[in-house]
């Protein structure tokens, strides 16, 4: 269900070849389409399309650069990804001023904190919105069929993206009932969630000790055409929290366990607790259930990990979570944790959790 640039990319000329052909023989038109894929793959300029459409196409390269080569770049690599890609989005704003992606994308690498860059995201929504509706209305005008309907819930894409990005850096920033406002017009905008911001959401809710919110969050979620029920990465982690917040510790360890059922290598992840950049498009396409995608959420959920601090360097939840994660790690993930964490310098659990307050308050 998340955005995919190079999928988008795809779709985006696939309905305007689509439309080319509406004034041919059905039969005729359907013969000219079987070429498409070919053309898209071979032949990508001899397809109809818009300097929008060129420069999304930009975005999209660039996407897959920052997003999906740069993490895995040795520094001398990195010294050209980088490079490149403002290069390209540098074109496709030249090509298309109202590239709302690029814009966004160029603006994340050159703020100099989060604040500024949520107050520009802040500052400039409204005229994203505005532009994303006329140009979903115009694709409504432009017909009734499939091809219409489609061209305009792509038309809102980038709105729906610049909300998921407000929402995230206001969670960042502490605003967390900001970040579940941004969250709802993402709702009700797109109903189906294209932009993940339940999984923000979640995670406000779990910062807002929000227990009911975060119920009728779930009860919402249950509804979508996805594969997670209420089992996503980041709902759990909300759970988690809120459940040992409270002291709940027997229920923080079944949520625990559940977490581990459906994630491989969740001891490692939960342990090293790694905190990554954000996808620089949208959150990372990722599949259902993966190790990658408990990553992202583990790396999402700092704000609830990192809160507070404790005599190991960690927030309390953090902590908490190191030292359980080794309680159902095997020998083998025990052994490459200790590569990265001195587990010898973990303080040892006592065997009541309330008695052992001082370290995981």
């Amino acid at each position: 269900m998340a955005f995919d640039a190079k999928w988008e990319d795809y779709q985006r000329l696939a309905l305007r070849f689509a439309r080319s052909l509406q004034d041919m023989e059905p039969v005729v038109a359907a013969k000219e389409f079987v070429s498409f894929g070919r053309r898209y793959a071979q032949d990508r300029d001899s397809l109809p399309q818009t300097d929008a459409d060129r420069a999304f196409h930009l975005v999209s390269e660039a996407v897959t650069l920052v997003d999906y080569q740069l993490p895995f770049a040795t520094d001398e690599e990195a010294e050209t990804i980088i490079p490149r890609a403002h290069r390209l989005l540098e074109e496709a704003l030249t090509l298309d001023p109202h590239c709302y992606d690029a814009s966004r994308i160029s603006v994340a690498a050159n703020c100099p904190s989060f604040e500024s860059y949520y107050d520009y995201l802040c500052e400039v929504e409204p005229e994203v919105r505005a532009y994303c509706e006329e140009a979903r209305n115009a694709a409504l005008s432009s017909g009734s069929d499939e091809r219409a309907t489609a061209e305009a819930a792509l038309a809102l894409h980038p709105h729906l993206r610049w909300l998921a990005a407000l929402a995230s850096k206001a969670l960042i920033c502490g605003r967390n009932h900001e970040a579940l406002r941004y969250c709802e017009e993402a709702f009700q905008l797109d109903p189906a969630d294209m932009a993940d911001a339940r999984f923000t959401a979640a995670l406000a809710y779990a910062k807002l000790e929000d227990e009911q919110g975060l119920d009728q969050l779930e009860a919402r979620c249950r509804k979508l055409p996805h594969p997670y029920g209420s089992n996503d990465a980041w709902m759990l982690l909300a759970r988690l929290s809120l459940a040992q917040k409270r002291l709940d510790f027997p229920l923080a360890r079944q949520i625990l366990a559940k977490i581990a059922e459906l994630y491989p290598n969740a001891a490692i992840t939960l342990a090293r607790q790694k905190e990554l950049p954000d996808g620089v498009f949208a959150r990372l396409a990722l599949p259902p259930f993966s190790e990658d995608e408990l990553i992202v959420a583990t790396s999402e959920a700092t704000v609830l990990t990192q809160e507070g601090r404790d005599s190991f360097g960690r927030g309390a939840l953090g902590s908490w979570l190191l030292q359980e994660s080794l309680t159902i790690a095997t020998h083998e993930q025990i052994d490459e944790i200790s590569q990265e964490i001195d587990i010898n310098a973990i303080p040892h659990k006592s065997n009541d959790d309330r008695g052992n307050k001082e370290w995981w308050q």
